[in-house]
């Protein structure tokens, strides 16, 4: 039963991962292309927008090696690895990359603001509220599992020095 929830699980990571590369292979180069043309006529506003497009662009990285962290945590649990230092370690590196993204984003909200002015849309700046957000309920959760993780691995060392 278990291998069939984790697996359920790799299956949902796979699928959390295709929309943002489908992002970034369709829509955000098709973006910089209007941004191309529209700096050839003279536009500021392209600039910001190639700004943007380099966060965006950057924070596909953390994004997938969290992906892959969270992966790897799968097949610790399914190798009954769970309780062990590997685990300890993956949900550091999927906390540090859940920051690296919410930094990343606070970074681009004055893009973000410049270009809601520009284009009348206030709602962009809550799409990157809400990413930044996001990214730091998913790094406070990794924290909180990771201390837990911790202590329960402390424990479990403990009571084997015992008996």
């Amino acid at each position: 039963m278990k291998q069939v929830s984790t697996l359920f699980l790799k299956v949902a990571v796979f699928f959390i991962g295709l929309p943002i590369l489908a992002l970034c292979i369709f829509l955000l180069p098709q973006i910089a292309s209007e941004a191309i043309e529209q700096a050839a006529n003279g536009s500021q506003l392209a600039y910001v927008v190639f700004g943007l497009l380099l966060i965006m662009y950057g924070s596909t990285i953390p994004f997938y090696v969290a992906l892959f962290q969270t992966l790897r945590l799968l097949s610790y649990i399914d190798k009954n690895q769970a309780f062990s230092e590997l685990s300890v370690r993956a949900l550091k590196k999927i906390k540090n990359c859940a920051i690296t993204i919410s930094g990343l984003y606070v970074v681009a909200l004055p893009f973000v603001y410049i270009i809601a002015e520009w284009d009348d849309a206030p709602g962009l700046i809550v799409i990157g509220l809400v990413i930044i957000g996001a990214s730091m309920v998913i790094a406070v959760f990794a924290a909180v599992l990771q201390k837990l993780l911790k202590e329960a691995i402390d424990i479990k060392s403990e009571n084997d020095l015992t008996v």
